[in-house]
Parts: C-alpha cells; sequence; structure tokens
C-alpha cells in the first residue's frame, strides 16, 4: 500500500495530516527494533517508554515512513495523528491489505471461556474443507495456528498473522480470542468481525479498568456495527442480558431462558463430558462435548450457534464437537491409582474458582480440595474474593501462583483476607509443597483442583521465570506418593 493509502485508512476514524513523499508502506511496526527497510513505525506513547524517542532508530533501520503525534524533528514521510495507539490497527490492516476481508472471522469475549469457545470452533472446522485458526492464550491440536500472551496480540501482530493465514491459503477462518485491553488498546482495530460471541462476565482487571463497569463498556464496546456483523449472546450471564438489550447488532441469545433464540437443555453430565439438546427454529438438535463440566455446554453451545453464523450446518459442528480434544490447561483431569480426581484449570477469578469448585462437587462422592494463589502485578481487589471463593472447598491450599514484582507472603495474606473464620484451609507458598500437601491428603473419591495457571509452564517471579507445570508436577507428586507412573 502506499503512504497515501495507507493514511486514509485513518482518516475515517481521526484527523490525520500527511507530511512528505507518496511512499510504499510493506509492513507496520510499534517497535523499533523490529523495524525493517520499507516499513512504517508507529510511535506509541506507552506508561513507561514514548515511542517517540525511538523515532531515529527506526529511521536509521529503514523505516520508510512514521506515524507520530508529534512533528518529528528528523525529514521523512510521515503521518500526524492524534492517537497513534488507535491509529496502529488500521495502519497495520491497510498495509496488511485487510486480510480479515478475506476470511471468516469470529471474535470471543467475556471473563471466562473464550479459550473453551475458540478451540471448540477450530475442532468443529474438520479435517478438511475449513481450516480453523485460534488466535489467543493457548493453541492446541485443534487449532491451526496458536501465538503467545497478550491473549490478542498488538495490532500490528495480529494483522501480520491475518495476512499469513491468507498468503499461505489453507486458513479459511479465525477464531480471535478479544480481551477487554485489546478493545482499550486498540488491538482489533482494522478488523470487521464477521460474527462476536460473549460468553460471560465477572470481576477481574480492574487493576487496568478500575471498575466494573469500565471493565463491562470494554468488552460491549465490540458489539458495535462498525466492529461486527452479528451477535451470539450467552443470556443466562446478567451482563449478556444487558448486552442483548444495548447492541445493534443482529443478535441470536444462547441460554436455558424459555425466551432464548437457542435454547439449551442439559441431558447429562459425567466427568467424561455432557450430552445437551439445543433447541432452535423449532428443532432440536442432540450435542456431546468430551469435557468435563457443565459450564462447557455454555461453552459449546455459544461455538454452534458461531459455527452456524460462518457457514457450518450444526449437524456437522455438533458430529466435529464430539470428538474434540481436552483445551489445555481447562478443566484437564488426571485419574490416579488410588481414585483420586485431578482437575488442572484456568480458574483465576472468584467466579471461575466457584464454578469450578461447584461443579466438581457435583461429579464426585468425596471431598474437594482446591490449591489456589493469586498473580502478582494485577487486580488486588479479587484477591479476598478469590479466597473466600475457594473456601466452598472442603479444603482450601493457599499458595502462590505467578508473583512477578510481588513478595508472595503479602499476596497470599491479601487473599487470606477473604477467608472466613470458620474454613478449612492451610497456607503453603511453596506451590509444589502446596500440590503436594493437597494430593497426600486426599482420598479414594475425592477431588484435588488445581488452578490459576492453567497451560502455564512457567512460574513467574521478579527477577526469573522458573519452568513449572502444574499438571507435570502433579503427574511426579502423585508418582512418589502412589509409587505408579501416570
Amino acid at each position: 500500500m502506499t503512504l497515501v493509502e495507507v493514511a486514509a485508512a485513518v482518516a475515517d476514524h481521526q484527523a490525520v495530516e500527511l507530511v512528505g513523499a507518496d511512499v510504499l508502506i510493506d509492513d507496520v511496526h510499534s517497535d523499533s527494533r523490529a523495524v525493517v527497510p520499507g516499513s512504517m513505525y508507529v510511535a506509541i506513547r506507552g506508561s513507561r517508554v514514548d515511542g517517540h524517542d525511538f523515532v531515529a532508530d527506526a529511521i536509521a533501520s529503514g523505516a520508510a515512513a512514521v506515524a507520530v503525534e508529534q512533528v518529528p524533528t528528523l525529514s521523512i514521510p510521515y503521518l500526524r495523528v492524534a492517537d497513534t495507539r488507535a491509529a496502529l490497527g488500521w495502519l497495520a490492516a491497510a498495509a496488511h491489505r485487510y486480510p480479515a476481508r478475506s476470511l471468516n472471522v469470529v471474535g470471543i469475549t467475556g471473563t471466562n471461556g473464550k479459550t473453551t469457545v475458540a478451540h471448540m470452533l477450530a475442532a468443529m472446522g474438520g479435517p478438511a474443507g475449513r481450516q480453523i485458526a485460534v488466535v489467543g492464550t493457548v493453541g492446541g491440536r485443534e487449532a491451526a495456528r496458536a501465538n503467545t500472551p497478550p491473549t490478542t496480540p498488538e495490532a500490528g501482530d495480529l494483522q501480520r498473522m491475518l495476512r499469513g493465514f491468507v498468503d499461505e491459503g489453507e486458513i479459511t477462518d479465525v477464531a480471535i480470542e478479544v480481551s477487554s485491553h485489546a478493545m482499550e488498546m486498540g488491538r482489533v482495530n482494522g478488523i470487521v468481525f464477521d460474527v462476536v460471541a460473549f460468553t460471560n462476565l465477572s470481576q477481574d482487571h480492574l487493576d487496568f479498568h478500575h471498575t466494573m463497569e469500565a471493565y463491562y463498556q470494554a468488552k460491549a464496546a465490540l458489539f458495535s456495527p462498525e466492529r461486527a456483523s452479528a451477535a451470539v449472546i450467552w443470556i443466562d450471564d446478567p451482563a449478556g442480558r444487558r448486552l442483548q438489550q444495548q447492541t445493534t447488532l443482529q443478535t441470536t441469545t444462547v441460554g436455558t431462558s424459555s425466551d432464548a433464540t437457542v435454547r439449551v437443555a442439559i441431558r447429562s453430565s459425567t466427568p467424561q463430558g455432557s450430552t445437551f439438546d439445543l433447541i432452535w427454529n423449532d428443532r432440536v438438535h442432540e450435542a456431546s462435548v468430551p469435557l468435563a463440566g457443565r459450564f462447557n455446554v455454555s461453552n459449546a453451545a455459544i461455538a454452534l450457534v458461531c459455527a452456524d453464523h460462518v457457514g457450518i450446518d450444526v449437524e456437522t459442528a455438533a458430529a466435529r464437537l464430539a470428538t474434540m480434544e481436552p483445551v489445555p490447561g481447562r478443566y484437564n483431569t488426571i485419574y490416579s491409582a488410588r481414585g483420586v480426581w485431578v482437575v488442572i484449570d484456568y480458574a483465576h477469578t472468584p467466579d471461575a474458582i466457584a464454578n469450578v469448585i461447584a461443579e466438581s462437587r457435583a461429579q464426585v462422592a468425596g471431598k474437594v480440595i482446591a490449591v489456589v494463589g493469586a498473580g502478582g502485578d494485577r487486580d488486588r481487589e479479587k484477591r479476598p474474593l478469590m479466597g473466600e471463593a475457594v473456601t466452598t472447598a472442603d479444603l482450601a491450599v493457599i499458595t502462590s501462583d505467578n508473583p512477578r514484582s510481588e513478595d508472595p507472603d503479602r499476596i497470599i495474606k491479601e487473599v487470606l483476607a477473604g477467608i472466613p473464620t470458620a474454613a478449612s484451609f492451610v497456607v503453603e507458598s511453596d506451590r509444589r509443597i502446596a500440590i503436594r500437601r493437597a494430593l497426600t491428603h486426599a482420598e479414594a473419591g475425592d477431588a484435588v483442583l488445581i488452578l490459576g495457571k492453567g497451560h502455564e509452564t512457567g512460574q513467574q517471579f521478579a527477577d526469573r521465570v522458573v519452568p513449572f507445570d502444574d499438571a507435570t508436577v502433579a503427574r511426579e507428586e502423585l508418582r512418589s506418593i502412589e509409587g505408579k507412573a501416570l
């Protein structure tokens, strides 16, 4: 694309001034270290670093043009805009010739369930004909592609990824997890989704959004005609009900209530999965999901409706869903030699913790033991709420998660502040020892839930990341306790 064409993409959203020659733009970067000859550098003001300080570095690396909020002192073609962070997505989309227009693109948002819904959609694509890529927190065998954190890549990286899918020619559809951070930071600017889906809303990320209302509005902003063509909303969640009333998009509501466009009725639920019916347009569609947890029925129902929106019929999608592989770190199960059911799950919000405990209690005859820690440098307000939620288990083991730059013991103290006096709990800051204590305490018929890290394979401290995979550690400790390999 030429600089004039790229500038036009921004002009529809904010004022833009073009100064200099109309050069060709091959790529767009917001990191000056990634700039190569022919690309545009976008200078973004961050909380710690101002990208304008690196314009000279970008030029030295061969930048053909820059996008700035202030006039550069060096002579180079540039675009001057009011908000470079917001402009980045539109600039990158234009530079890569709007790759999303050549794909079926589904956006999934909500506090919990985004990753699972995305992977369910990927499974529904099947082995031939429809290859559905996942862009989100984790990859998997169903996903044609995967990326690393953040949940939603930066706008330039995302558009480059989409262009790669189009150019390779194998990918037909993309399921993108859209975080509230991504909405606030413009990471999906430049994409008009074929359909967007909402799962649920509960407290998280208030270190960033400050209030639940701001958190809700960040997610609700995805459900506008400028962002998407249609919506799928789970209305059993109060925020989903509100969103249904707020959005002007063509909306399909999903839920267990009689007024849902697509009504969900669970027929059975076991540790091996659930069977359920979708009542839709006066037809009953039978479906099953081989993932434990009734909450995965809501995820599956949302995914099935999204699949229909992109042209995969319900019966075909349901057949493929029935054979999908587990999603890494999402209610993954390990059965020990002595009959203990171990669950590895990413649950790290009060609502998710309570839901996983409640679901597990319905599945086992014995006790529910839960291992939980809160992450450092993240929403501190939810820590006592996490403590309150985990004590719905018969025994809570409070430990460390990813302390990052914080003192692990201080984080644990803030979690303990929410634990009722009469609750049964123990504290062990060493996560491996905490897992071992939980497994040692468990008896046949009990469930041990190891929550918070899910798919992660490292534990983050202030100055280092150490290898740590909850599933691997659980198997190692079970082998030590029981003397048998898993």
